[in-house]
């Protein structure tokens, strides 16, 4: 099913999401991108559903054609300090800061939002395979995100962040339990290296 481009059309619109929730380690990021009405791209959908080289494929295609697009992030230590939940709205409103352009409605992937400013929203469940602009901002943030996991890794390679970025894996669980946390790990997440792998999901 192709992505509907517009919610609505009077108001420009900025689809938001992020990457990195259900993580162990690592930042959330979130990206905000408004496109044009006649924006169009064949393999254009939600990031989970692209593999890896297609997200890439597709980045610099958006970052070429949108009106405007950002991407920011949340540290861990702000993670632990306001939890994920606010941290991944704190995201948003940051990459929203950052567009070149002010948008009249933004679009959230998912079904809670704390409200940027006087900016109206609209939350929509699993948005990002419905509307190209969360599909865009979703799959920016991933590999923005993918990208800053793979360089941790060359500092913490024992966590083989550069496979798992950060989720929690059999592998990573493996590596906390032999040598611990580290700085970048989410102290809030309650952590147990031996319950069921966590899935890549966002």
């Amino acid at each position: 099913m192709a992505l509907l481009n517009h919610y609505q059309q009077k108001l420009a619109e900025a689809g938001c999401d992020e990457a990195g929730r259900g993580c162990y380690a690592g930042p959330v990021f979130a990206a905000a991108v408004i496109l044009p009405a006649d924006f169009e791209h064949p393999d254009l959908n939600d990031s989970k559903q692209l593999k890896e080289t297609r997200r890439y494929e597709l980045r610099p295609f958006i970052e070429k054609h949108a009106l405007a697009w950002a991407v920011a992030s949340v540290s861990s230590v702000e993670i632990d300090r306001i939890n994920i939940l606010q941290a991944s709205f704190l995201a948003m409103h940051l990459a929203v800061d950052q567009l070149k352009l002010q948008p009249g409605l933004l679009l959230i992937d998912g079904n809670r939002f704390r409200p940027y400013k006087n900016i109206p929203h609209q939350c929509v469940v699993k948005g990002d395979g419905i509307y190209a602009s969360i599909a865009a901002a979703s799959i920016l943030a991933k590999t923005y995100r993918d990208d800053y996991m793979t360089r941790l890794h060359d500092d913490f390679p024992h966590y083989q962040w550069k496979d798992n970025k950060g989720y929690g894996t059999a592998v990573h669980r493996e590596a906390i339990e032999r040598f611990g946390l580290c700085e970048y790990h989410r102290r809030s997440f309650q952590i147990n290296p031996l319950q069921q792998p966590v899935m890549f999901e966002d």
